[in-house]
């Protein structure tokens, strides 16, 4: 996703000037997601343009995948699933074949200062903390996945005193709702590593066996990162598909 400064560049055409200015509006919750933005006769004369410059504006954020037009409706914010991303690589069943999607459980967190590569992935400060919170994807009890996530926490200190019971097993909601932050889009890389010690005792498998990493980095709407996460889990519920056409 594109990134948007917190101005707009004076330099730039106007509808680019726009784009940018209805992107930090997004990303600072004038407008929920999945509910329409103000009209476009609205927007031209809160900013005394054109209807074509706003229309480009907005073509430029329907590219960058921020809005998405419905005809008839109105144009919206795009909320993107992210859930369903991480298991078109690992796939779960239940014991008569049928697709599980596992439950989560955080089992520890903490304040600390995180270092320099996830600093540098989260654009934060030395001087800032982040919540970092350790967690294991469950099916029927049994762990199948275990997760590292970093949060700034000036952007989630609502979490920061959250009991762990209620932490729920999809997180993006739960940023939205209490901490006001949206996850726009995501980019993730996938390695093959050896299980560590602490692998095989969470996961309960052999130490040395394959487990697939999938590291994320989640942004808002402006495309700063908000989120760093990665996820382990063996590799025998890997599967990678593609459709060529």
């Amino acid at each position: 996703m594109q990134s948007f400064p917190d101005r707009p560049d004076g330099r730039l055409p106007r509808y680019q000037q726009l784009r940018d200015d209805l992107a930090r509006r997004i990303a600072e919750g004038e407008w929920a997601p999945e509910k329409a933005i103000a009209t476009e006769a609205e927007l031209s004369e809160f900013y005394n343009v054109s209807t074509g410059t706003l229309r480009k504006a907005i073509d430029l954020l329907v590219a960058d995948g921020v809005l998405t037009r419905t005809q008839g409706r109105g144009t919206f914010i795009r909320r993107p699933r992210f859930d369903s991303s991480l298991f078109r690589f690992f796939r779960f069943e239940s014991l008569d074949g049928k697709p599980v999607r596992p439950t989560a459980k955080v089992l520890r967190r903490e304040l600390v200062k995180p270092n320099e590569t996830i600093r540098s992935k989260l654009q934060m400060k030395a001087s800032e903390k982040a919540i970092h919170l350790s967690r294991v994807r469950l099916i029927d009890g049994e762990p199948v996945l275990s997760e590292e996530i970093w949060l700034p926490r000036g952007r989630f200190d609502a979490l920061a005193t959250l009991p762990l019971g209620d932490f729920e097993h999809l997180l993006y909601p739960l940023y939205e709702r209490l901490c006001r932050q949206i996850v726009a889009s995501a980019t993730e890389i996938l390695n093959v590593e050896q299980a560590t010690e602490k692998d095989a005792a969470l996961l309960r498998i052999d130490i040395g066996s394959p487990v697939i990493l999938v590291q994320r980095v989640a942004v808002d709407f402006a495309g700063m990162p908000i989120e760093w996460r990665s996820t382990r889990g063996s590799a025998t519920a890997f599967q990678y598909q593609v459709e060529i056409r």
